[in-house]
């Protein structure tokens, strides 16, 4: 949404102030742009810029440079609230201006604007009104919004949504009128919190070049992460940040492109509490305790190593992580990733940036992620081996010359199939693969990935029917992906960087798959490699990949014909024990497609939305008219809900291009996966039913099929749409679904992806 998009400002009811009451921004405005704004205007996909998540990024303003553009041919100056300037002054210098100045500030006309048009109760919103994610959002100047509210009638705050009440306009507009002064609070920490904080610290901070090297990679493993004390104060978060300033004194952060580029002066490694409002998109956890210190401690100091000097900065040290951290034990680098790979497969997958359909459209809209033991990854136990390997687990992205970016990727590719070759002709000469090849040391251990078109969600365990493709991750593997996704990846660079970032990531993905084949019969490996290159990914693997390992066996007795399912019920009886979200609804057995655990109720409901799942859109038409992530919200007689995320999952003939996804729609062998809970950040729409008409509400997606007008009458009884007047209670309780069961988790979800329906 456009600034024109404050639009997401329906806001929260507050009591009518007297004329003489000051409003305050903490107290009074705050929790209105949380509730009502945060859901669009947060991250950098906000439109223009405009972050309303805090007091400093609604002093920050908006701008009319957008973060995402996959066609600059320079890259733009970061703008990342808190680090890249501080205080309005600072901003304006970047180009942002205000929307508070003044009873005429762009935000007064904006609300003014949407109360002058509101949407129409229950119906679809206009058709000329673009909601895409994609639309060219206008970020008016103050002296231009004459013109936009001509040319955009529609289009005023809040956009497309659910209307403001009266109450709610008069409070921001007396903040406004009271010059919109805005005060922040800051977290207060409990003593708990203070003492490990101060326990962490000074670990990162301890003197010696052993100990620098490892607090610089914890640093560029964490520095992502909304750290949390366990047994700490609910909603407090903290990130892991380079200060100029010792620990005891005000932080002073650092503010450098990349966590791997030169601070440029003396640091301190310091956790500063996170500012703003959570929300989901970019809440990716990761805890800290004592017990947590104990095993760091454990994991990189148990053995007596050394290391002569730091290494620097350069761009050489940034490509290739496994040179630059040589020195630290690489069973210790592994095996921290490994204890929270939940963690790190989150900010790669989830990741940073908001939106990226060129980095996710490398990957299948639903696999299961695996990882290799420790004492089967030959990176770990053959010395020799690692140090033939190492020069050649170069990442590209360090140097962005558009012209130079042909020969950069030829010579990043060549040394990936390089190392590739390396590694097939080691694990031929290793022990067959067998189960215990497959590390399963806790329930991080197995891993779903769903994704929807630019966005993508992880979760613990083994969600949905058995997929087309899995990975098995072994340390290099894990390591580039993070390296070359989160580490190294600029929002902010130009067209040449992010090309070689996805092309790279295209090779991280096929690496694991090919790893996962070797678990398969060799008579097997060629068919499955074919389905998932089919067409035009032929071409593909004769120019970019190398070739399959088809010859030397496994040591799993599974069967030729359908080795992957057999392999899939293998894991599953297997690590039972560990799979965190066991799924009756998506592999019904004998029957029963719900789970024990719920009430008769619920159980009902989970057998008929059962019908729903794992079947080909060719013989359920109505997938082609579902979006990507639909949640459900079903009414149970006692006045309890339980909410359910409908995936639909998109098939492609294969995923091997940067470009022209739509050409490789399978649109036909679509399916959908039912699973309890909120797996997305980005809800596309939202049906509401009582628990007694879910029957009915099967039946009638089953009848709808490919009919517009059958599926309009679904939506008219039960969807959430836009313009519904209840339409943020319904909304927010998504939020407090995610808060009631997993509050560690919980944040404000986005709205920007919710569909027009």
């Amino acid at each position: 949404m456009s600034l024109r998009a404050l639009a997401a400002i329906p806001l929260l009811s507050l009591p009518i102030m007297t004329l003489a009451q000051e409003i305050s921004y903490s107290r009074d405005i705050q929790p209105i742009l949380t509730e009502k704004c945060v859901v669009c205007h947060a991250c950098y996909d906000a439109p223009c810029q405009l972050n309303l998540g805090s007091g400093e990024g609604v002093r920050r303003g908006a701008s009319k440079l957008p973060v995402y553009n996959g066609s600059r041919t320079r890259a733009q100056d970061t703008t990342r609230l808190y680090f890249d300037a501080q205080g309005e002054q600072a901003w304006r210098r970047k180009g942002f201006f205000s929307v508070l100045d003044g009873q005429a500030a762009l935000l007064a006309r904006m609300l003014e604007l949407g109360r002058t048009n509101p949407p129409q109760p229950n119906a679809r919103m206009p058709e000329e009104l673009d909601l895409s994610i994609n639309r060219d959002n206008q970020c008016p100047l103050p002296e231009e919004f004459d013109a936009y509210a001509r040319k955009f009638a529609h289009a005023g705050m809040p956009f497309a949504v659910s209307g403001l009440s009266d109450a709610e306009y008069r409070t921001l507009r007396r903040w406004l009128a009271q010059g919109a002064p805005v005060d922040e609070q800051a977290l207060l920490l409990s003593a708990m919190e203070r003492r490990q904080l101060a326990e962490w610290e000074a670990f990162l901070n301890a003197p010696g070049a052993r100990e620098s090297l490892v607090s610089r990679w914890l640093y560029e493993h964490l520095f992502l992460a909304h750290l949390y004390f366990e047994g700490g104060e609910p909603g407090h978060f903290f990130q892991l940040v380079r200060s100029r300033t010792p620990s005891g004194q005000p932080i002073d952060p650092i503010a450098t492109r990349r966590p791997n580029e030169d601070p440029g002066t003396e640091f301190y490694y310091r956790l500063w509490p996170i500012q703003g409002v959570i929300v989901h998109k970019t809440h990716i956890t990761y805890p800290l305790s004592a017990k947590k210190l104990a095993r760091v401690r454990e994991l990189f100091y148990a053995t007596d190593w050394t290391v002569d000097a730091v290494p620097g900065y350069g761009a050489q040290r940034r490509a290739n992580p496994f040179e630059t951290f040589q020195a630290i034990p690489v069973g210790a680098r592994y095996q921290f990733m490994l204890d929270n790979a939940e963690y790190f497969v989150r900010t790669f997958i989830r990741g940073p940036v908001c939106r990226g359909q060129i980095a996710t459209d490398v990957i299948r809209d639903h696999f299961w992620t695996l990882f290799q033991d420790p004492s089967h990854d030959l990176y770990l136990s053959d010395a020799e081996y690692r140090a033939k390997a190492t020069p050649l687990l170069a990442m590209p992205g360090q140097f962005d010359e558009i012209g130079d970016l042909p020969g950069l990727w030829t010579s990043y590719r060549d040394k990936r199939n390089a190392y590739e070759r390396l590694r097939q002709a080691a694990y031929a000469r290793a022990p067959r693969p067998d189960w215990s090849h497959l590390w399963s040391g806790n329930d991080n251990a197995l891993l779903t990935v769903f994704r929807q078109h630019d966005s993508a969600s992880v979760r613990k365990g083994l969600i949905g029917a058995i997929p087309q493709t899995l990975w098995l991750m072994d340390y290099p593997l894990f390591e580039r992906t993070y390296y070359q996704l989160v580490v190294n990846f600029d929002v902010f660079g130009n067209v040449s960087h992010q090309a070689q970032t996805r092309l790279y990531f295209d090779l991280i993905r096929n690496g694991a798959e090919v790893n996962f084949l070797r678990l398969l019969p060799a008579a097997s490996r060629r068919s499955y490699l074919d389905d998932w290159y089919q067409n035009s990914g032929k071409l593909k693997m004769w120019l970019d990949y190398q070739a399959i390992d088809a010859d030397t066996p496994s040591g799993l007795e599974l069967p030729v014909e359908g080795a992957r399912e057999a392999f899939a019920e293998g894991l599953l009886a297997r690590l039972a024990p560990i799979n965190a979200r066991p799924d009756p609804i998506n592999r019904c057995r004998n029957g029963a497609c719900y789970r024990k655990a719920v009430g008769p109720e619920l159980q009902a409901a989970e057998q008929a939305l059962s019908r729903l799942v794992s079947r080909p859109a060719a013989g359920l038409g109505v997938i082609r008219q579902l979006p990507e992530a639909t949640l459900l919200r079903i009414e149970l007689a006692d006045g309890r809900r339980e909410i359910y995320s409908l995936l639909r999952n998109r098939m492609h003939s294969n995923v091997a291009f940067m470009l022209g996804e739509a050409l490789r729609y399978q649109t036909g062998l679509d399916s959908l996966t039912l699973h309890p809970g909120v797996l997305t950040s980005y809800p596309n729409f939202l049906f509401n039913l009582r628990a007694a008409e879910v029957e009915q509400f099967v039946q009638a997606l089953e009848q709808a099929g490919r009919d517009p007008a059958a599926f309009e009458q679904v939506v008219q009884r039960w969807g959430i749409r836009r313009s519904h007047p209840e339409f943020w209670r319904y909304f927010h309780d998504l939020s407090a679904h995610i808060r009631e069961t997993e509050p560690v988790e919980a944040g404000v979800l986005d709205m920007n992806r919710y569909q027009n329906l």
